[in-house]
């Protein structure tokens, strides 16, 4: 059984110094601009000094047309340089290694929030999204490029590339999503090409000590499990990247619809083989014993999302405690605001069915 709390050395950057990686988490708590505010800044830094061996920024976009939700960190322009430079600072300083998590929304980009229609692959009728261009195509993927070298420029350890949820970069590998018939669709091989062109554009442009990881998605999104294994397989042996964070949803259910064996997603990805790459996962993992059983399933580190929310110390908290369970559910705002959940990110977690508990 591997240790929770024994550190993880990368390929590239500091090692963790424990397994525990904060999820990318939407907090909508940034300025109209994109620029860092102080309540995002309390947020993510708080985290850090609770102990997490990695601490990420929430989807940070890439291209102002690429916005997908109100209040969203921007790393598209020089003007968000003071913002990100301060945070890396304060996270640095706690001794986490840390992460700016790059994103483009794609045809989920609101018509309303960046005034224009959003822009997919192809044309897409369901997001009113229009079918990009070659020339856009490659302004976006060097917009990933770009945010990954202002990340550098303002300290930070490195960058995750988000290929889940249905964003951009999912949108490509997508068979469903993915109707162009040049370079960039049709095969896997081309789907994936989006994807493995930043991967190296980032190393050839960012210095050899910075820290790459990509993040998908196993499944939903118009997602194969096959095609997302076979993807998996190979950036767990591609030297480019140091890590791959699964984002399952559910680590600890079958797969839907496919024959896996009697496995769960968790142990599909941990039986993965893997060179220098790491791989973790998110999904579930709640308390101290689905830590310890997801890393027995084959991951090297956990993904904590919910967790981390409840508890800003939660690597401390299960260190101290292996059955550690986080506070029941719903929780007083009183809770989250103590644990530096600004206005934004509360007004957000209200959404959530069953997380913040009504006023008496």
């Amino acid at each position: 059984m591997t240790s929770l709390t024994s550190p993880l050395s990368l390929p590239r950057g500091p090692a963790m110094k424990n397994r525990f990686m904060l999820a990318p988490l939407t907090n909508l708590q940034s300025h109209a601009d994109g620029v860092l505010s102080d309540d995002e800044y309390r947020w993510l830094t708080k985290r850090a000094e609770g102990g997490f061996g990695v601490t990420m920024t929430c989807a940070a976009h890439v291209q102002a047309k690429g916005q997908g939700f109100p209040g969203q960190l921007g790393i598209f322009g020089d003007k968000h340089l003071g913002g990100l430079s301060r945070l890396a600072a304060g996270l640095n300083k706690a001794g986490t290694h840390s992460v700016v998590q790059l994103h483009h929304a794609g045809m989920r980009s609101p018509r309303d929030l960046i005034g224009e229609a959003p822009h997919c692959p192809s044309a897409n009728e369901e997001f009113g999204a229009r079918a990009m261009s070659l020339e856009e195509v490659k302004a976006s993927r060097d917009a990933f490029i770009a945010g990954a070298k202002r990340a550098e420029k303002a300290g930070f350890h490195g960058v995750e590339l988000h290929g889940a949820h249905g964003y951009l970069i999912c949108q490509f590998l997508s068979a469903e999503v993915n109707q162009r018939t040049d370079e960039y669709g049709g095969s896997f091989e081309n789907r994936a090409r989006f994807l493995y062109e930043c991967i190296e554009g980032v190393r050839a442009e960012c210095g050899k000590d910075f820290s790459l990881g990509v993040r998908l998605s196993p499944e939903r999104f118009g997602m194969d499990l096959s095609e997302i294994l076979g993807l998996a397989g190979a950036l767990l042996k591609d030297d480019r990247i140091d890590y791959l964070d699964m984002s399952l949803w559910d680590s600890f259910k079958a797969p839907m619809g496919a024959a896996a064996g009697g496995k769960t997603l968790v142990e599909l990805f941990g039986a993965l083989a893997r060179g220098r790459t790491r791989l973790g996962a998110a999904g579930k993992i709640l308390t101290g014993a689905d830590c310890q059983r997801a890393m027995d399933a084959g991951l090297d580190f956990v993904v904590i999302g919910r967790g981390a929310i409840l508890h800003h110390d939660f690597p401390m908290k299960v260190a101290a405690d292996p059955g550690f369970q986080p506070i029941a559910l719903p929780v007083p705002e009183a809770h989250l605001k103590a644990e530096g959940l600004g206005p934004a990110f509360l007004t957000y977690m209200k959404t959530w069915k069953g997380f913040v508990a009504e006023p008496a």
